[in-house]
This record gives structure tokens, sequence and C-alpha cells, in this order.
């Protein structure tokens, strides 16, 4: 009692505080909890609603704001891509000249308008100088190649710096490709700032910087992420997703499907790739969003028209040979070269990774970026199939014929009835030295303080090894067209192989290698290439693919780097193998000291201030250890903290009551607070003898944080995701350590 009169005592319940039921930093999400109270929320809506008109609107608005989200989430994403695909393209050719008629003119833009411009110097015009002929007036010689050679490297060193000093200052997340951490914040993991306005902003700049350097990169990944980053911020915009972050990671795993759809112009492959391989939890709500989200981005792109050429797809071919049975041996050698490629990138980026986390080379990103961009530029520039972009060199090498011979002057395709020639060798020495460097290179390049996709660069590894088996069976048919494999079918003077096929079946092997995707990468290759009579040879080399790539290790190169980094990440697609029990995992183990609780009515505010961690069980006593409830140690210090602001005579002494009435107190002693609505009453428990294999399974498929273990309805302990990874780390003789956040 006070002169005014009676304490009131703070029930959260009737009066809810802001803060509880919210997440800290590098914390796991409840699924659970999340998903009760949206349906909560929907319930209160729908009940109101029928009670006036106003009510009936608000719930129409809440029920199309999902798909109004998407809407917004696919037009600004297109928009987006629309331009780093505009400036990339731009900014690449500007390291090979500038246009006279408008330096905002890329090199095929400024040739357009030329009459003076032929189908075998296509890129040859008199407005488009190169940097020799604007400084020397000359654009043949030693000297201009020099000027011309020096002008590349400045640019790549320039793009480059600009790239990496723009992450560091303004915006640490942007770096890399994003969709390791999207993946472990799409399971519920949260990393505050990843998908903010920053990140957005410096990673679409340094995007578009670190394409037209010339590193081995590509745009793809990163573009999930931007995608990602537009979506959170526009849930910001409806209280239905900013207050609920499993109905966000709904409109998320929608975003990464947008961003495959913009990056490749593949809406449908773009919805695979995010069930397959992104998502965590992707009900059925969610495909139909991320269906039209992605539908709204390829439209939106296809508006702005950045490849100059109407068409949405990347690479579009029209092969005139149909494919025959006896060519699916060397598409399924393509699926092995695939897979074995895959497997030994990811052992030597992942052991690169490593090295550049646990030596002295990590401390100098800004000097690792330029080194790795003078070596691309300086090794590049000589041979004409590394200096050409990523996505130019695959377009032409999935050419049928002619559009490659008059860019790199050698005839690399020619008719069937003609012979190699002297130009033709020299076309196969670049491209091998090509493949040879483009395999290397992608290695240290991958990973870097910048933005960096893994896309194009493994898609330009394989459409390389392709094209070259390619022209290999297409010398064959041609040398022994008399041959029992080419009777019938490929007579003499025929054209009946076509090398652009192979470089298409190359391209998705090795990709597929890399990542291990399957179902989602074939039909994102037909999409981006509009080669639908040619799922079969895809499918052939993309199954084979994944089946060498995981005789050798069942991850991905996404999964290796989230294990890398120590993201809490329970991998759908593992399963567990061992033979332990719950109370083999749970905590504390046998000889640690006994599990911290709460009591019902029996401890102080100052007792339960003290407390250090991150969730308590709720029991009856500390004799009967009887379970009531579980309550987040977040949740327990904001209710704490209003309560000492709000209600009168909060102090240390003041005791913490988790029942539905409060109990009899003695005269003098303060007024109690309670907490029971800020309890779970009904925490997930296992028993002490259930199979750990079940255990991870309730994990998985409730995204459950923690669980509490029983013998006999008595407390015995707790097994939090974290456990769980570092027993399954244990028992792959891995360091338990490396699993870094709760």
């Amino acid at each position: 009692m006070n002169g005014s009169g009676p304490s009131r005592l703070v029930d959260p319940l009737e009066d809810p505080l802001p803060g509880v039921g919210t997440y800290e930093d590098f914390n796991t999400i409840d699924w659970v909890r999340e998903k009760s109270k949206d349906r909560d929320r929907h319930r209160e809506i729908t009940n109101k609603s029928r009670q006036s008109t106003v009510a009936l609107l608000h719930s129409i608005s809440d029920a199309f704001s999902g798909w109004l989200l998407m809407l917004l989430v696919g037009l600004m994403s297109g928009a987006l891509a629309g331009g780093i695909d505009i400036s990339a393209h731009w900014m690449t050719d500007v390291k090979g000249g500038l246009c006279l008629r408008g330096f905002w003119f890329n090199h095929e833009h400024c040739c357009w308008l030329s009459n003076e411009t032929t189908f075998q110097e296509r890129d040859r015009c008199p407005q488009w100088q190169s940097w020799a002929e604007l400084i020397t007036g000359k654009s043949e010689g030693p000297f201009a190649y020099i000027v011309n050679y020096l002008m590349y490297i400045f640019w790549a060193l320039m793009f480059s710096f600009l790239a990496v000093i723009l992450v560091r200052a303004f915006a640490p997340y942007a770096c890399g490709s994003g969709i390791p951490e999207i993946k472990t914040i799409l399971s519920g993991f949260i990393i505050r700032g990843y998908l903010g306005k920053w990140t957005l902003i410096i990673k679409t700049i340094t995007l578009v910087l670190a394409v037209s350097s010339g590193l081995s990169l590509g745009k793809e990944g990163p573009l999930v992420h931007v995608a990602c980053c537009c979506a959170n911020i526009l849930c910001h915009l409806f209280t239905k997703y900013r207050k609920n972050e499993a109905k966000r990671r709904e409109v998320l795993s929608a975003a990464a499907a947008v961003g495959v759809s913009v990056a490749f112009g593949a809406p449908i492959g773009g919805v695979l790739f995010s069930l397959e391989e992104v998502s965590y939890y992707f009900p059925l709500k969610t495909l139909w969003r991320s269906f039209f989200a992605a539908l709204v981005a390829a439209f939106t792109l296809r508006s702005i028209n950045p490849f100059g050429n109407s068409r949405l797809v990347l690479f579009y071919v029209e092969f005139h040979t149909p494919w025959h049975l006896v060519e699916l041996a060397p598409f399924i050698l393509l699926g092995i070269f695939g897979g074995l490629w895959g497997a030994l990138f990811i052992k030597a980026n992942i052991a690169w990774c490593r090295l550049r986390k646990t030596t002295c080379l990590g401390h100098y990103p800004v000097i690792e970026v330029l080194v790795v961009a003078a070596l691309t530029a300086l090794l590049s520039y000589p041979n004409s199939y590394t200096r050409m972009s990523g996505s130019e060199l695959i377009s032409e090498l999935f050419n049928d014929c002619s559009l490659l011979d008059s860019f790199s002057h050698y005839y690399l395709t020619f008719l069937a009835d003609r012979p190699a020639g002297p130009g033709l060798y020299t076309a196969l020495w670049q491209l091998a030295l090509a493949l040879v460097f483009k395999m290397m290179i992608t290695v240290i390049t991958f990973g870097m303080k910048v933005p960096s996709g893994l896309f194009i660069p493994s898609m330009a590894v394989g459409a390389i090894a392709g094209r070259l088996l390619g022209v290999g069976m297409e010398q064959l048919a041609y040398y022994n067209h008399d041959a029992v494999i080419f009777k019938g079918w490929c007579s003499q003077g025929a054209d009946c192989i076509t090398p652009g096929l192979y470089a298409m079946v190359g391209a998705a092997a090795c990709l597929g290698g890399v990542t291990r995707m399957t179902v989602s990468l074939v039909v994102i290759m037909f999409e981006l290439t509009g080669g639908l009579e040619y799922i079969v040879p895809l499918m052939a080399a993309t199954m084979t693919s994944k089946w060498v790539a995981d005789a050798f290790g069942r991850e991905g190169i996404y999964e290796a780097h989230i294990r890398l980094n120590g993201y809490p990440f329970l991998e759908p697609k593992e399963e567990f193998e061992h033979s332990s029990l719950a109370v083999d995992v749970m905590r504390p183990r046998r000889m640690d000291p006994t599990l911290a609780v709460l009591t019902q009515e029996g401890m102080t505010v100052g007792e339960v201030e003290s407390t250090h961690f991150s969730g308590f069980p709720v029991v009856v006593s500390s004799e009967s250890q009887r379970l009531v409830g579980f309550v987040l140690r977040r949740d327990l210090l904001i209710s704490i903290d209003n309560a000492r602001k709000r209600q009168d005579g909060i102090v240390s002494a003041s005791q913490v009551v988790f029942t539905e009435h409060t109990p009899p107190l003695p005269p003098d002693a303060p007024p109690p607070l309670r907490l029971r609505c800020i309890m779970d009453l009904s925490p997930f428990t296992v028993t002490d003898h259930t199979p750990m294999d079940i255990t991870v399974d309730i994990f998985r498929k409730l995204g459950l944080r923690q669980c509490l273990v029983t013998h006999n309805g008595r407390l015995l302990g707790i097994i939090t995701k974290k456990d769980i990874l570092k027993h399954m780390a244990q028992m792959a003789n891995r360091d338990p350590d490396s699993i870094l956040f709760n």
C-alpha cells in the first residue's frame, strides 16, 4: 500500500510489454511460438470481422497484404537487377574503350547504329574507340596493344579497389555470395543487419564493380541476397510480417526465388531453387506466392530489357541438330568431370578460406582483392576467351556456329565436312589454357571480401570442358563416319554433332557438382537457354555429377561455408546415423552441476536477475523437479525492467510468481511480480531414452530452439540446437567448438 491506494500488479497478458517475444542477435527463433502467435492474431481478426464493416475490411486487407508484398518485392528486385545488368555491361566494356557518340553507351549499343559494321567484324565500328586509339591515335601494333593491356589492368584494379573499400567501410555483410547466410536465416537464425538497407545499397553498387573488374565471379548468388534484402525492408511496411519472424521467413523464401528469376530470367527454376536449395520451411502458400513474385520480377526485367535483345533468357540457343542416343556416353562423361571438379573445388576453396581465417592473410582483405584482381587481369588479357566476361564467354560457347568464329577469329566451329585447320588448333589451345586458369582462379576468388557469385564461374568451367569434348566428338565423326557408333545417323558431310550442346551439358554438370542441385538446375538450364528438347542429356549429366561428387562428400559449397562459419544450421538433407540417446546429448552431463531452474513461486527478482543462461525450465519446487513450463531470460529481464517502471514497490526482494493465483504473503513483504503469461506452458519434452535420430527430426521439422528431457515426469536436462550440432561434429571427428553461435 502507498499513499495513493493499492499498487497495481502488472500482468503482461492484460498489458502486453514491448520487447517480450523478440530475439537477440545471433539467436534462433522459436518457430512453434511464432506460428502460434500468428494463429492467435488471425483468429482474433476473423472473430472481429463478423462484428463490423471496418473490421471486415481490415480482415480482407490483412489477407491481401501477402500478395501485395510479393508484388512489391518482384517489382523492386526486377528493377534493381535490370540496373545491375546494364551498369555491369557498360563498366565491363569501359575496360576496353569508350563510345564517341556518348560515353554512356556500351560497346554493343555503340555499334548498333553504325553503317560500317560487318558481320565478320561485328565488334568494330568507328564510333567505338579503344584506349590506344583515344590516347595514341593508333589501333594496331605492339605499342597500342601495351596501352590497351595497361588500361585493362588499371580499370580492373580501380573497380575491385572501390568494391572492397565500400564493403569494408559501410557494409561488411555485403561480401560473398550471401546464400549460405540466407539458408541459415531461413532456418530460423537471426543475423541483424544482414538484410538491412545499408547492405542492400552497398551490395548493389559493389556487385556491379566486382563483376566489371573481371574477377572470376558471377552476380547470380548475390542477386538472391539483394532480393532478400528488398523483401526484408518491404516487410516493415506490413505489421503481420514486421512482428512475426516465422511469417517473414516465408517472404524471404519467395524472395530467394525472385533472386534466381531475375539473375537468369528463369522464374520456374527460381521457385524450384528456393524449394530445393535454400528454404527450410516451404508451405504450399509460399509456393504460390513465390511463383507470383518470380513472375512479376521476370516481367519487370523483361520490360527494362537489359540485354537489348527483347529476350528474358541469358543465353538463348537454337540448335539445329537433334542429339542421338550414342551421345549419352560423352554426356555422362561430362557429368563425371562435373562431379570431380565440384568435389575438388569445394575441398580446395574451403582449405583456402580456412587459411584466410586462421592466418594473417585475413587481416589484409583489401590487399588480397587487389592482388587477385591484378593477377586475374594480367593473365586474362592475352587470351581472348578469358578477356571477355563470364556471361559472354558462356554465351559464345553455347552458340551453335558462326558467332564464335567472328568473335575469336579462330574457326572453333565449322562445317562437319571440313577437317580441323591451324585456326582451330590455336582456339583449342586457348580454350584449354582458359579452362585451367578458370579452375585455379575461381578457387581463390570465391569468399573474398567482395560480392562473389559462383554460378557463372562454375558454368564457364563446364562450358569450356564441354565445348572441347564437343569439338573432339565432331572431329571423331568427321574421320570415322563409317564406324559402328556413327553408322546410320551421321553420314559423311552431315552436320550431326553440336559442340554448343556439349558446352551446355558441361555447364550444368559443373554447376551441379559444386552446388548439388538437381531438379532446379535442369529447369534453370532449359529456361536459361530455351533448349527444351535437351532435358534428357541435362538430366543424365546432372544426376551423374551429383552421384560422383557425393562419393567424395555429401556437402555442397553452401553447406561447406555454413560449417566453416560455424552457423547453427541443421542440414535437412543430412541423416543422423548414430545410435545415441537423448541422455547422451543433453546438458547437464553426468559429472556437471545440476540444471539451473526457476521455481514456481519461491524465487525473488534479485535471484532471477543474477542468472546467466538464455532460458530456464520452471518447476514446482527444487525438491519435486516436476515441470511447469519454460521461460526465456530475455523475456524475464524485459518484464522485470518494465515492472520496475510501471509498478510501485518492485525491488530485488519482490517474489516472482509463475502460478495462476498470487500466494499469500507476509504483511510487510513487497508486492509480487506475476510472470506466468510470459512462460511457455507447453514446452517440447522427450524422455531420456528417446533415440537421437528422432530428436534431430523433431528439431528439424518443428524448428525447435530447445527441448527438455524428462524421466518419469521429473526434469533431467535440456537439449539445444547447438548441443545437437556439437554432438554431430564430435561424431564426425570434427571440432565441436566450431559451432560458434547460440
